[in-house]
């Protein structure tokens, strides 16, 4: 009886979601859109395009957010980050150029680029390079308009993981030193191909970064980002790395 009573005391109450203390938590929400929760409370939103093609069906948005994390200009990454930073008063960081364009108050804005850092809560975030494009549109029939460089971030999580969305790229040899200087554990990578990496690659580049899991995105969106995660598998095996490959299902938080 003391053994049962001390089981149900443990258990989470009906209709309530067991506690995650101490727990990093990612949830993706399709393309290169994800929520990371950390132990230490801070909730950063990454390239927020929230109404993408694989977002969950009747999710609603984070209802607090410290960081929105910008890569590039492009629609299928800045998303919904201006009217999320609204609802929520979140900081945006990213590219000088592209945060000036967005409109967001003085306080709001975070404008940077490689090699700047700065600390949310328990995170610690570094700006990086990555290889590929970046304009941007606030309105869809006006001309492009020319959004800084693109970035990667790498995001140090005190007592938690080291995770790092490379953003749109290929991969590079600096990867290499990205892995030097702040040892990811769980990389974000593009498999898609077309406009990112493919399958092959990112094992190539999971092999620069030496990651312990890597977490498939851009991929399936549209029907030119053919990549699959079981493709990537099979790169990965013909180079006999060790990296596991998560994949993600869109809404559905998981510990990382």
């Amino acid at each position: 009886m003391k053994a049962a009573a001390k089981a149900a005391a443990k258990a989470p109450a009906a209709g309530k979601p067991a506690a995650t203390t101490g727990k990093t938590e990612v949830t993706w929400w399709g393309h290169a859109a994800f929520v990371v929760k950390t132990p230490g409370g801070a909730t950063i939103a990454i390239d927020p395009w929230l109404t993408n093609p694989k977002a969950p069906q009747g999710a609603t948005w984070p209802e607090a957010v410290d960081a929105i994390l910008v890569t590039h200009g492009h629609f299928d990454h800045v998303g919904e980050t201006k009217a999320l930073a609204q609802k929520t008063n979140a900081k945006v960081y990213g590219c000088f150029e592209l945060v000036s364009l967005l409109g967001l108050p003085e306080a709001q804005s975070m404008g940077a680029n490689v090699g700047g850092t700065f600390t949310v809560k328990d995170a610690t975030i570094h700006l990086v390079e990555a290889v590929h494009s970046s304009s941007y549109q606030a309105d869809p029939k006006a001309a492009s308009q020319y959004a800084g460089a693109p970035l990667g971030f790498v995001i140090e999580i005190a007592n938690g993981p080291t995770l790092y969305h490379a953003g749109d790229t290929g991969a590079f040899q600096s990867m290499a030193l990205i892995a030097e200087q702040f040892k990811p554990t769980v990389a974000m990578l593009p498999i898609g191909g077309h406009f990112t990496m493919d399958p092959a690659q990112a094992a190539a580049a999971v092999k620069l970064l030496k990651v312990k899991s890597v977490v498939p995105m851009h991929y399936g969106t549209f029907p030119a980002l053919a990549g699959t995660p079981d493709a990537l598998t099979t790169e990965l095996k013909k180079t006999r790395s060790t990296t596991k490959v998560v994949s993600l299902e869109p809404g559905k938080a998981t510990a990382l």
